[in-house]
This record gives C-alpha cells, sequence and structure tokens, in this order.
C-alpha cells in the first residue's frame, strides 16, 4: 500500500503543474460518474402487492344483475381497480382476467403464492344496499408451519378484520352504505393473507334510483374508494400515514 502511495506521489510530481488541476478535475468527474451509475444500478423497492380475485367466471355465471351476468360485472370491477391500483404504485395479481373457471384451490394458491398486502374477493348481488363487506368466520389462531388447507386464513382473520375497518371507512367517505359481517368463505378461508369478500348491491337512497355494479358510473365509484382504502392500508403497513 506505501509502495502504491509513493508511486502515485512520483507520477504527480512528475506532471506539469499546468495539467495537474485538470486532471485533478477529470478524477473528481470519474468518481462523480461512478457513484451516479452505482446508484443509478441500485433496484428500487418492490410494490406491495394485492390480488383481485373476481368472482365466478366460465361456467360460473353467479347471480343474474339487471340482464348481465355477475361474472362479467365482477371482471369489470377487477379490470378498473386493477388501472386504479397500479397507477396509485402497486402491483396487482389477479385470479382471472378473462371468462375462465377458476375453483376456490386455485383462486387461494394465487394469493398465497403473491404474498399480498391484500385480497379483495369481488361480488355482486340484488340484495340489500350499498356494499356488504364480509370477512371469514373462522375463529383466530396461531399461525403454525402445518395448517389445515381450508382453515388456513384462521392466522390473519385478525388483520382481515382490521383491513375491513379501513375498507369501510373509505366506502363511507365515499357515501357509500356498508354492512359488515362474517362468513364461511371456502375461496378466503385458504388464503395466506389479509382477504375479504366484498360484494356490491344497488345503492339504494330515498332521493335516486337505485345503482347496482351493472351501472359504469357505481363501478368507477366503487374501485376510486376500493383504491383509496388500499393506499391507506398500505400507510398503516409501513405503520404510518401517507402524505
Amino acid at each position: 500500500m506505501q509502495g502504491r502511495k509513493r508511486m502515485l506521489e512520483h507520477t504527480i510530481a512528475a506532471i506539469p503543474p499546468r495539467r495537474v488541476i485538470p486532471i485533478a478535475i477529470s478524477f473528481v468527474l470519474l468518481f462523480a460518474l461512478g457513484a451516479t451509475t452505482l446508484r443509478a444500478q441500485t433496484p428500487p423497492a418492490p410494490r406491495p402487492v394485492v390480488v383481485l380475485d373476481a368472482a365466478h367466471g366460465g361456467d360460473d355465471a353467479g347471480a343474474m344483475i339487471g340482464n348481465q351476468q355477475e361474472k362479467n360485472l365482477t371482471l369489470a370491477l377487477s379490470v378498473k381497480l386493477r388501472s386504479l391500483l397500479m397507477a396509485r404504485g402497486f402491483s396487482v395479481v389477479t385470479t382471472r382476467e378473462s371468462d375462465t373457471t377458476v375453483d376456490a384451490g386455485q383462486r387461494a394458491e394465487t394469493a398465497n403464492r403473491a404474498n399480498a398486502l391484500a385480497c379483495l374477493s369481488l361480488h355482486a348481488t340484488q340484495a340489500g344496499s350499498g356494499v356488504h363487506l364480509f370477512a371469514s368466520s373462522l375463529t383466530p389462531a396461531e399461525g403454525t408451519r402445518l395448517t389445515a388447507w381450508k382453515t388456513t386464513q384462521a392466522a390473519w382473520v385478525t388483520r382481515s378484520l382490521a383491513l375491513a375497518g379501513v375498507v369501510n371507512s373509505a366506502l363511507g367517505q365515499a357515501n357509500v352504505t356498508v354492512t359488515l359481517g362474517r362468513t364461511n368463505l371456502p375461496t378466503i378461508d385458504s388464503m395466506s393473507c389479509p382477504a375479504l369478500a366484498i360484494e356490491v348491491a344497488p345503492q339504494r337512497d330515498a332521493d335516486a334510483p337505485a345503482a347496482g355494479l351493472e351501472d359504469s358510473t357505481t363501478q368507477a365509484h366503487i374501485a376510486e374508494a376500493l383504491a383509496a382504502a388500499m393506499v391507506e392500508w398500505r400507510a398503516e403497513a409501513k405503520g404510518g400515514r401517507e402524505p
């Protein structure tokens, strides 16, 4: 090391004085360029993942909502919501992107492989009013390495209920009536992430005609509210509110 230092000193001493400053500037520029290159090569932080599960599909048409099949409406909502979430910095994984048959096990596997921040299972109905939020009815339990497939969600129920609170708040701010519940959910019960079933019904206001998920304006309104909920949920997961 000392030998290299002396060699460098002799090299600099041998450089004519008029050339020392330009050479020094060149060294500084090269160092700065190298630092910039290293920063540019630093990989970006991974985006949080939201799984969107458009219920039904393929052979399973679901309910008739007006003159439309539920499977088509849930897919339309999934497409709208996916676009909004991606614009807000999320990665989005979907259980289906076309009119295909996907069973409950496949849907759960998709969510579990994604290491998701949340999974929203999208449904539509003609019954009731506003949006019905359902979390799994499983009793909360500690997670173990060997968990029965159909009760995997038990380790996540507490977080799913917290997620329901965030979604409820976002929908309320959007003036959407919300009903909270817990029920047996075969798809969600096998998921290892915070997960909810979101069932959209017509908003039955006294001073306005009822409009459900078959209405494009309602679709957009619900999608915006759900996207806002996911932004808030991401902030809570980080331990603070986003600006």
